[in-house]
């Protein structure tokens, strides 16, 4: 069994800006892509199916999650990086053959491929945690996210020169950002594979000390523990959450006459809430505890979906919605990280990794299954009922929080009367 899982030697300095770098390259390959991918499947398929890029990606993500964390607990953090970052090359490399061939299904297989490299980007949080002291684990993790920050900024910003470039070398309209992608994607894979250390590895599992479990495993053990539980709904709840609001709000501020350029504003804003003060919430959490930062996450989203309602009945809605978007990504970063932290602390070495990637998996199938219905809902009842449908996502991790605190007060109140007995007992015997 690979010591990896249970930690193994601290990142350090040096560790931690491997992973930096590594997702700040996967930062810029993944939006790079994703700018274009919905025009690309548009160009190759039509209209009708231009969504279905960004479901193909979503469902990539998913899909891998729990395999690399299989691949993280048996051989180590390195491989299963390097591995996902391969796959995502390859998937990069597919989506330009597809866009010289103008083969959809080619197309939206190397989408889905493509998309591991997110699921990569989001994992290289939880080995970033690995052999962290307690006190730092939140902001370790934090500043990994931090770096997406830079990427989501530059990757877009190249598309128009890559798209250029592409076009220079023959290739159809659109390909050129995916070379790029798969020129990051490359070099992150790279620079992990060469510079990251690979865990101590033991001889041999020590006497008694369970066997790695499956990811069906270590959900059943976090049903039967609250703060586990309440991390796992967590983050599936507050990602699905920002994806039902985030990717209507183009359209809602379209059909009301707002320009393209404002809606690039208010996302960009909104993808700076997501990433920039990542270290800020990494930092409360460690200080202030991960629980607290979660339920300040939460109120975040909630006042996020209010302003959001506000913001569509308003005649001029547009610092409204700009606000909302700002402060749904904050709630999404606060509430991620924390529950990250609450998971990589709260499990023990035989369910951490595989819990992270079923974690992982159950986040990205809620924001695909999110996106799915937010469209339905907004065509029925407009930008106010997807707000209000997103606050009704955000129920089960309240009620999780709930049966947090009920069970820690009740704990505190056992513990308390247990005391009270012991002096009691005390007071008796001193009597006689």
């Amino acid at each position: 069994m690979s010591h990896e899982h249970s930690g193994g030697p601290k990142p350090g300095p040096r560790g931690i800006g491997i992973l930096v770098t590594g997702n700040l390259l996967g930062g810029v390959a993944v939006a790079s892509g994703f700018a274009v991918g919905g025009l690309l499947v548009e160009r190759i398929g039509g209209t009708s199916v231009a969504g279905l890029g960004q479901a193909a990606g979503v469902l990539g993500a998913a899909v891998a999650a729990v395999p690399l964390a299989g691949v993280a607990a048996r051989h180590g953090r390195r491989r299963s990086l390097t591995l996902g970052y391969a796959i995502a090359v390859l998937g990069g490399a597919l989506i330009v053959t597809a866009a010289v061939v103008s083969q959809l299904v080619v197309l939206l297989a190397g989408l889905a491929m493509f998309g591991v490299g997110q699921a990569v980007n989001l994992q290289s949080r939880y080995a970033a945690a690995d052999g962290a002291a307690p006190a730092a684990r939140a902001r370790t993790m934090s500043i990994v996210i931090w770096a997406t920050t830079i990427g989501s900024v530059a990757g877009p910003n190249l598309s128009e020169m890559a798209d250029r470039f592409g076009r220079w070398l023959g290739l159809p309209g659109l390909a050129g950002p995916y070379l790029v992608s798969v020129v990051s994607f490359a070099l992150a894979g790279a620079v992990v594979a060469v510079f990251l250390r690979p865990a101590v590895r033991p001889s041999g599992p020590a006497a008694g000390s369970p066997r790695t479990a499956g990811s069906a495993t270590a959900l059943r053990w976090a049903a039967a523990h609250p703060v586990a539980r309440f991390a796992v709904v967590l983050v599936a709840v507050a990602h699905a959450t920002m994806v039902m609001v985030m990717v209507m709000t183009p359209l809602h501020m379209q059909h009301h006459g707002m320009s393209l350029r404002l809606v690039g504003v208010v996302i960009s804003l909104h993808v700076l809430g997501m990433y920039a003060f990542s270290p800020v919430f990494g930092w409360l959490a460690d200080r202030l505890g991960a629980v607290r930062t979660a339920c300040a996450g939460m109120l975040m989203l909630v006042a996020a979906v209010v302003l959001g309602f506000v913001a569509a009945s308003a005649p001029e809605g547009s610092a409204l919605t700009a606000l909302a978007l700002t402060v749904l990504g904050m709630g999404w970063s606060a509430s991620m990280i924390s529950g990250s932290a609450l998971l990589t602390g709260a499990a023990p070495d035989h369910v951490r990794v595989p819990l992270q990637g079923a974690t992982d998996a159950g986040m990205n199938y809620a924001g695909a299954a999110a996106a799915a219905l937010a469209g339905p809902i907004l065509a029925a009842g407009g930008f106010r009922a997807v707000n209000v449908a997103a606050a009704v996502i955000l129920v089960p991790a309240v009620a999780a929080a709930a049966a947090l605190r009920r069970g820690r007060a009740t704990a505190d109140g056992s513990e308390g009367r247990q005391e009270q007995a012991v002096e009691r007992g005390h007071a008796d015997t001193g009597s006689g």
